[in-house]
């Protein structure tokens, strides 16, 4: 074999194996991420209700929801998920939720500059990889799926 074709393909081997132990480290990571960007965003809503209402009620128009209701679910959505998202328990399920957030952030929001947008943007591709792949070995959805094929469920 070329000496050449052999480096790449060593260097190639290695990057497959140290991926395989490195990939669980990265979706711990993003999910902490993530979350970090959600619940943050959830406790300045909750911080002044008062203010959040007329935000809801006069620059964030979401559609077929009643401002009040909106910004409930907007900060019930932004701090559960995110809680959920850190444990890795029904990753997926946070990470669709905080996708759907994010997005109708993104819509209902006129005043969003082309900056904030290519936040959300990254923000949204970084969902999409959890949702992809899942919460990941360092889960709690992992730690159930073990604990209930161990029980023989």
């Amino acid at each position: 074999m070329n000496p050449i074709l052999r480096q790449v393909s060593c260097a190639y081997s290695l990057l497959i194996k140290t991926s395989s132990w490195l990939q669980p480290l990265v979706l711990l990571l993003l999910r902490i991420w993530i979350a970090n960007v959600f619940f943050s965003s959830g406790l300045t809503k909750i911080a002044d209700w008062d203010v959040t209402l007329a935000l809801f009620t006069d620059e964030y128009h979401v559609p077929l929801l009643p401002p009040a209701v909106a910004a409930v679910m907007a900060a019930c959505g932004e701090l559960g998920l995110s809680a959920l998202l850190v444990a890795g328990l029904g990753g997926r399920f946070a990470a669709a939720g905080l996708f759907i957030l994010n997005a109708v952030a993104v819509i209902s929001y006129p005043g969003l500059t082309d900056a904030t947008r290519q936040f959300h943007y990254f923000w949204g591709a970084q969902i999409l990889v959890l949702l992809a792949f899942g919460p990941g070995c360092l889960s709690l959805d992992q730690w159930i799926k073990r604990w209930m094929g161990a029980r023989g469920c």
